[in-house]
């Protein structure tokens, strides 16, 4: 066949089934999650478990690739992060205590840092350093290029942090975190002690001088900018349940408002982003249930990716940062997309 013809074919069956899915009264193809998740048996072109919930979502849906599972056996996957440099994914498991690497070449999982402080949240500087969100320590910390580790926050106002979660960086070199109780709720993904700080949000400047930014949240727990940097999404996963967004003027955060609450498409259950990333068009592509939910910058769910575990979080990788990663429970996995990462990690 033709390169053009197949292309103009798979355009088609795409476009079918996400017109197929398009919520006509809500009913969505069959789930594949109980699907041969080994990679032996094939499944059928174009993924359906890769669903439009309207049909804006069509255009990021690539017609033949499917979901594949890289690695089982955490207990709690957490804090995907790509390192384009030495091309391979960084993830947390966080009640093993360790962090562990998928490589793009050929597909290795390795233990990437053990012990390492019951982390969450990693992200990577525009130096290629990496930076993590220590529960054990109840601190964020960066790795510098000779090993050794800085740390970035412990206390504020004189005061420890409660388990910083989630973190993303400023062109500016400035370091944005959320900071909620999860990690010291009990002794399994850190170690349980009494809070000293109400849950906030943070910001740490070049000069190490801590923020705070934003509060009022039961859960801050994932952070998101927008591609022009304009805007901060941070998901509320504690009593608000709540997808939030904020007005980003220079150190501050303005205007803080409600900006989607999330339910299962199909199901109208309730769902919640926990984890989030931005593609370049600014969609948030969110770890959620039933796996990730795909959010416009209008607020409204245009697509969902259905895994048989929940998804605590994401991360565009890849050469063309075109891979979608999601750290589902127990496992990793991956798909491609017609979309971009909009940031470095």
């Amino acid at each position: 066949m033709a390169d053009s013809t197949r292309r103009a074919f798979l355009g088609a069956a795409v476009a079918a089934c996400a017109f197929a899915q398009a919520p006509q009264g809500v009913s969505f193809p069959p789930s594949k999650t109980t699907r041969d998740w080994t990679g032996q048996v094939p499944v059928q072109y174009p993924d359906p478990d890769v669903v439009a919930v309207t049909p804006a979502f069509r255009k990021y849906m690539i017609g033949n690739t499917v979901i594949r599972k890289h690695h089982t056996g955490t207990l709690w996957a957490e804090g995907p992060a790509w390192n384009g440099p030495g091309k391979f994914l960084v993830w947390s498991d966080i009640p093993n205590n360790v962090q562990m690497r998928w490589i793009e070449e050929d597909s290795r999982v390795t233990t990437f840092r053990n012990p390492s402080g019951y982390s969450n949240g990693n992200t990577f500087d525009y130096e290629g350093r990496q930076l993590s969100c220590e529960h054990g320590g109840r601190r964020v910390v960066r790795y510098e290029l000779n090993g050794t580790a800085t740390v970035i926050a412990d206390k504020f106002e004189g005061k420890k942090l409660n388990s910083p979660n989630d973190i993303v960086v400023h062109p500016d070199g400035t370091i944005w975190f959320t900071d909620p109780t999860y990690g010291i709720g009990g002794n399994y993904e850190g170690f349980k002690s009494d809070k000293e700080t109400p849950e906030a949000v943070y910001r740490v400047d070049k000069a190490g001088k801590i923020t705070k930014v934003a509060d009022g949240m039961s859960g801050p727990n994932g952070i998101c900018f927008s591609p022009d940097y304009k805007k901060v999404y941070v998901a509320d996963t504690g009593a608000g349940r709540e997808l939030r967004v904020y007005d980003l003027d220079g150190a501050a955060l303005k205007n803080g408002k409600s900006f989607a609450k999330l339910t299962v498409p199909g199901e109208g259950g309730p769902s919640g982003a926990d984890g989030m990333r931005c593609d370049t068009d600014g969609n948030l592509w969110c770890g959620a249930r039933p796996g990730v939910l795909i959010v416009s910058p209008a607020g409204e769910t245009i697509g969902m990716i259905r895994l048989p575990e929940n998804c605590a979080n994401v991360a565009f990788g890849g050469t063309k940062r075109n891979r979608l990663f999601m750290c589902a429970s127990q496992s990793l996995y991956s798909v491609f997309v017609n979309a971009t990462g909009a940031h470095i990690a």
